[in-house]
């Protein structure tokens, strides 16, 4: 038994069993969201007090998805990266289209982009495939052409700079990574 999945597992519970509005009910990136605060709540990822939202976002996202007790989160150890702005609207022009927070979760994976790990585990998300149901869900066009499954971050940059031109990117390096082996593999 993992004591730290159960955490989650509970604050996601709550989290969700709370009524929300109508619309954010019936958004199926609710539970992304949920999972997204649950792992800030427990000092996962880098993302900061307001998960990379402005101050304004943070507080429409938990009075409208979320409403009752204030979520109150500590800042991660993310940081602000000169690209984030660039990887911003690469997300954007990729985004379904289809609800508001889709907005919300192209600024949070921008900045979750600081960190030095996987991209899941930046966003403190429980594993990675909560990571390609937010990238399929919030971001069909982009999540279709990773073909290859290239781990999530990896791939934005790389998409991000060949689409650009950049010959020198800031991507994570491979070299480095513990994971080198598994960059293809699938999912279990």
């Amino acid at each position: 038994m993992n004591p730290t999945l159960d955490c989650r597992e509970l604050m996601q519970t709550e989290l969700l069993g709370r009524s929300a509005s109508a619309a954010a009910m019936a958004d199926p990136l609710r539970p992304l969201l949920a999972s997204l605060l649950a792992g800030r709540s427990l000092q996962q990822g880098v993302l900061s007090s307001t998960l990379g939202l402005a101050p304004t976002d943070f507080e429409v996202l938990c009075e409208d998805y979320f409403p009752g007790d204030t979520v109150l989160l500590q800042n991660g150890p993310g940081e602000d990266i000169v690209e984030h702005d660039d990887l911003l609207q690469l997300l954007l022009e990729y985004r379904a289209g289809a609800r508001a927070s889709e907005a919300w979760l192209a600024q949070i994976v921008a900045y979750a982009c600081s960190g030095r790990n996987h991209l899941w585990q930046d966003l403190g998300l429980a594993n990675r495939a909560e990571l390609s149901q937010l990238m399929n869900d919030a971001f069909p066009g982009l999540a279709q052409l990773n073909r290859g499954d290239m781990k999530w971050k990896k791939f934005i940059y790389r998409h991000y700079c060949a689409r650009d031109g950049i010959y020198v990117c800031p991507a994570p390096s491979c070299s480095e990574c513990v994971d080198y082996g598994k960059c293809f593999a699938k999912e279990d």
